[in-house]
């Protein structure tokens, strides 16, 4: 039962019991000469008794009405307010003359400071722990990152490419007259090119794990545009100027490495379809393709590379969404709310 229709109960049942003790009260102080009076004495053409219980029920219809559409208004307001403080979004105060809801917007509003400096906290905290891995960060482990991508790069991916060129000259050229070999032939060259796309994966894996000494944009750029010389699918972005703390830029880069990684090694797309952007201080991160999608309710969605992406998300105070059907493509969110310190200036 919602609060219009129980307020309006409430305010029929009150009127009607009032009513009644109102008329017995009269009745026993000036008791009428005849009570058979009460029944035929008609009122507007309706007999006493009955109008003398309609008046009532309809007044008390109205007055609950009108007060519960009254709370009704005041409730969805606080439940509209807690709707955006879980969402993370801007949190509109009302101000109200009563004073229990002046005490339930102060609360609110203390909720909302409280979330935000919990948010602030993790996001410096991240930051913290970004400049903590530049400062000690081993230069013999970055070497030998960079010296396994050389060597992949050089013999493995070289020696595939070669294998993949000679695969498509012979199937072009001479293809056999069986053709069975020949299906078998097109499956071989399949498989090379299926393997250089892992191979790119793991070089894209292979990238140093920071931003060392660039910002999240040229860090974007650099990766996509490399992407688009060495990898047959078609990639397009749209990122903004930021200007974001070293935490949250190291983590966006990350989860924009790990989401293609997993597109070339799983998706069979064609295109992807990058953008970062800043709408109502939430940085949106947004990662798309055309692939060939999976089923969120299987064990896809609690595989390490997508839990390990979450995880990143929530380390700055953000959110991780992604939606994914079969043959329908895949499309990964990330937002995190972006505080104003004081020393932010104007930008």
């Amino acid at each position: 039962m919602n609060v219009v229709l129980r307020h309006a109960m409430i305010g029929i049942v009150f009127s009607v019991l009032l009513s009644l003790i109102m008329m017995g009260f009269t009745f026993l102080t000036f008791p009428p000469e005849e009570w058979s009076v009460l029944m035929e004495r008609d009122v507007w053409d309706m007999p006493f008794l009955l109008f003398a219980l309609i008046i009532p029920v309809m007044i008390g219809a109205i007055t609950g009405i009108s007060v519960g559409l009254y709370w009704h208004k005041r409730l969805h307001r606080i439940d509209r307010q807690l709707d955006e403080l879980v969402k993370g979004q801007k949190v509109t105060i009302y101000d109200a003359p009563e004073k229990e809801f002046i005490q339930i917007q102060t609360n609110i509003r203390q909720l909302r400071e409280k979330l935000n400096k919990q948010t602030e906290l993790k996001q410096r905290q991240a930051t913290e722990r970004a400049h903590e891995r530049e400062r000690t960060l081993q230069e013999v482990v970055i070497q030998e990152r960079n010296r396994l991508a050389r060597e992949l790069h050089d013999s493995v991916s070289q020696q595939l490419f070669a294998a993949s060129m000679m695969m498509s000259a012979i199937n072009e050229s001479t293809p056999p007259e069986d053709h069975a070999i020949q299906q078998q032939l097109t499956m071989v060259e399949k498989m090379i090119n299926q393997s250089q796309l892992e191979m790119r994966a793991l070089l894209l894996h292979l990238r140093p794990v920071a931003l060392k000494g660039k910002s999240l944009i040229d860090g974007i750029n650099e990766l996509l545009g490399e992407l688009t010389q060495k990898v047959p699918i078609e990639v397009e972005w749209k990122v903004e100027t930021l200007h974001l703390d070293k935490g949250i830029e190291d983590h966006l880069f990350r989860i924009l490495q790990e989401s293609i990684s997993n597109t070339l090694r799983h998706a069979k797309a064609l295109t992807i379809h990058v953008m970062l952007i800043e709408r109502d201080n939430i940085v949106i991160l947004r990662v798309v393709d055309d692939g060939v999608g999976f089923d969120m309710e299987k064990t896809h969605t609690s595989s390490y590379g997508l839990q390990n992406m979450k995880e990143r998300a929530h380390e700055v105070g953000g959110t991780f969404k992604i939606v994914s059907l079969p043959n329908q493509g895949t499309q990964l969110e990330v937002k995190v709310p972006r505080l104003r310190y004081e020393d932010d200036g104007n930008d």
